[in-house]
């Protein structure tokens, strides 16, 4: 059965969907809405005979629609998953974060409760092959997973339609709209909740001559955030988002009693300046304590997933099993409370930097 989809958005990260979407076997895209008629053009191209709207009820009147992606505006995604939880009872993927601000924690959670057809919060870093690898083995190689440390060294935040994600108030804030992948990761290779953050955040390099509107963009660009877990354990995220010349984007290290596990994950090859040699392949490292010896297995990606998007093969590979749930094979993998936990988690650490105190996840969730 071929699954029909409608996107919510055909901007950047609703492009890299439709692209990946064309990869997955047995899917079509059918129905699009994208106001900006630029962004919908672009769209068109890649899902030729799609339905274009400009708005939301159009979208939501169209027949016909297995399922719907979510890639707008970070600020519009709640109302808009509430309004097709009313009037389409479809499997929906919706793009981080799910919500922006501390108040749309609790509609969150009405949402999860009340909602008839599943929802899966596109966490995309998950399903990055040497991560999904660090996942898979983390507890089991490190026996037990004591501290854990995400580093994000990366290019700065992309122009976007109408410079959106120019203002916390519309991203929820760089700690939340880039950052809550991070969380989520946190969450699921410690298997637990956390219950305290500590932040020092701040905009320092990028954005900070412009104004749009009349409004000075107050985005941030680097950043320490340190979790401390129910079950004793801590995490650390370290962003900068003036750092494209790294050799790796991500760095992810768990650390327990028996050994140290790494993702190491290039960005986007788009990115990668030639004049640097190869571009680097994605790692997994395992360093056993006992000193047995360093173990690095490469872990590279079809060269067609890495033309599909930004995100290192992942976004396919979220497809795939997003799909098998639509189809009812499976359930969701990341549900709208692990959205909720990793967006409280942001917005904790936006508020512990900008208020200069250890903020208790019960403010918020």
């Amino acid at each position: 059965m071929t699954l029909r989809y409608g996107v919510i958005g055909a901007g950047m990260m609703g492009q890299e969907h439709i692209r990946n979407l064309a990869l997955v076997e047995d899917t079509q895209v059918v129905a699009l809405f994208e106001p900006d008629t630029g962004m919908a053009a672009q769209a068109l191209e890649l899902a030729p005979g799609a339905t274009v709207v400009q708005d939301l009820d159009s979208f939501l009147a169209i027949e016909g629609i297995d399922a719907i992606v979510v890639a707008s505006p970070n600020h519009l995604h709640i109302g808009q998953l509430e309004r097709i939880a009313v009037n389409k009872s479809v499997p929906v993927l919706a793009e981080k974060p799910i919500c922006t601000a501390p108040g749309d924690i609790d509609r969150v959670k009405a949402l999860a409760a009340s909602v008839s057809a599943p929802v899966w919060v596109a966490m995309e870093y998950r399903y990055m092959p040497p991560v999904a690898a660090l996942l898979d083995q983390a507890q089991s190689v490190t026996g037990g997973v004591k501290m854990l440390s995400i580093r994000e060294h990366r290019f700065p935040f992309l122009s976007k339609v109408g410079d959106w994600n120019r203002f916390n108030d519309q991203t929820g804030g760089t700690l939340v709209e880039k950052c809550c992948h991070f969380f989520d990761l946190m969450r699921l290779v410690l298997k637990d909740d956390p219950v305290r953050v500590m932040a020092s955040a701040g905009q320092s390099v990028n954005h900070k001559d412009e104004v749009y509107n009349g409004r000075s963009s107050d985005i941030w660009d680097n950043g320490y955030v340190i979790v401390d877990f129910a079950g004793g354990a801590r995490a650390m995220l370290e962003l900068c988002m003036f750092a494209e010349g790294s050799r790796y984007q991500e760095e992810i290290s768990a650390v327990g009693p028996e050994a140290k596990i790494e993702a190491l994950v290039p960005g986007p090859g788009r990115f990668w300046n030639p004049k640097a040699g190869p571009a680097p392949v994605p790692q997994l490292v395992v360093s056993p304590r006992d000193g047995s010896g360093v173990q690095a297995q490469d872990i590279p990606v079809d060269p067609a997933l890495l033309a599909a998007g930004d995100h290192n093969g992942s976004t396919f590979y979220q497809h795939q099993k997003f799909a098998e749930m639509a189809r009812g094979n499976s359930v969701p993998e990341v549900t709208l409370m692990d959205g909720a936990w990793a967006v409280a988690m942001g917005l904790a650490a936006q508020i512990s930097a900008s208020e200069g105190r250890a903020v208790d996840m019960s403010e918020l969730i």
